[in-house]
């Protein structure tokens, strides 16, 4: 799907003219909702730099985004810029990535807003450190303030996950537009531990039947198509169709 033209021109963008990635978010089509026609919420990740040759992480981001039932990506700015100048997140939703560990070094609320991106996501370590927990909190209470959903990464232990849900859950002066993202496939007993809503990622499990798709506070999945091996159409495709039918 990225061919040698696109590929060159989009180099040449780069090099030779950086006002198209201001143009680029201008004018992207937005969807009008976050949810899909079921109630659902699909997106690939691209913030975790697994892959180090751009060429095949862009071209796996197409593979999935290609597909109508993913309803969009996670990003860092430079990868979601990238995508834009490719035209390839018309429709979509798009979460821009606010922190990789401790410090927020990417996306800030004001800048989501006026990019026109749907929401943020900030990955939260703990116990961590008290200063990463409250810009953590800061964040939450910034783009609730911009009506944009704050979508916070636990990467904790199964044994602590659960502690994790609900120090996470009261960051920030409201939780009205916080979401969790928790590592697949989900336990009873984590997902029982907040009324707000998840989305399960981390590597695909072989069997989809295995996903917590089916929880009452389980809304979708992020899938990193940079852990799919050569199977990425296949495999988001799978992906899918476990969401369908846990949304029936």
């Amino acid at each position: 799907m990225l061919t040698d033209e696109r590929w060159t021109e989009l180099l040449h963008v780069r090099a030779t003219n950086p006002g198209a990635v201001r143009q680029a978010y201008a004018t992207r089509r937005r969807r009008p909702r976050l949810l899909s026609d079921q109630g659902t919420l699909f997106l690939v990740t691209a913030d975790q730099g697994a892959v180090e040759d751009r060429r095949e992480l862009l071209e796996r981001l197409l593979v999935a985004l290609a597909n109508p039932a993913v309803d969009g990506v996670l990003g860092t700015p430079d990868v979601v810029e990238e995508l834009l100048l490719l035209d390839a997140l018309h429709d979509k939703v798009v979460f821009g990535s606010m922190n990789r560990e401790d410090g927020f070094t990417g996306y800030d609320a004001g800048t989501l807003v006026d990019c026109g991106l749907d929401g943020g996501k900030m990955l939260l370590r703990l116990p961590g450190t008290a200063s990463a927990r409250q810009a953590c909190a800061d964040a939450v209470t910034e783009l609730a303030a911009y009506g944009l959903v704050a979508m916070i990464e636990l990467a904790e232990d199964p044994e602590s996950l659960a502690w994790a849900v609900t120090v996470a859950s009261a960051l920030g002066t409201t939780s009205a537009h916080t979401w969790l993202k928790l590592p697949s496939p989900g336990s009873a007993a984590v997902l029982g531990a907040t009324t707000l809503p998840v989305v399960l990622g981390g590597p695909p499990a072989a069997d989809p039947a295995s996903w917590m798709l089916w929880h009452g506070v389980v809304r979708g999945l992020v899938m990193d198509p940079t852990q799919l091996g050569g199977s990425v159409g296949p495999a988001v495709e799978a992906a899918a169709k476990a969401l369908e039918e846990a949304a029936k």
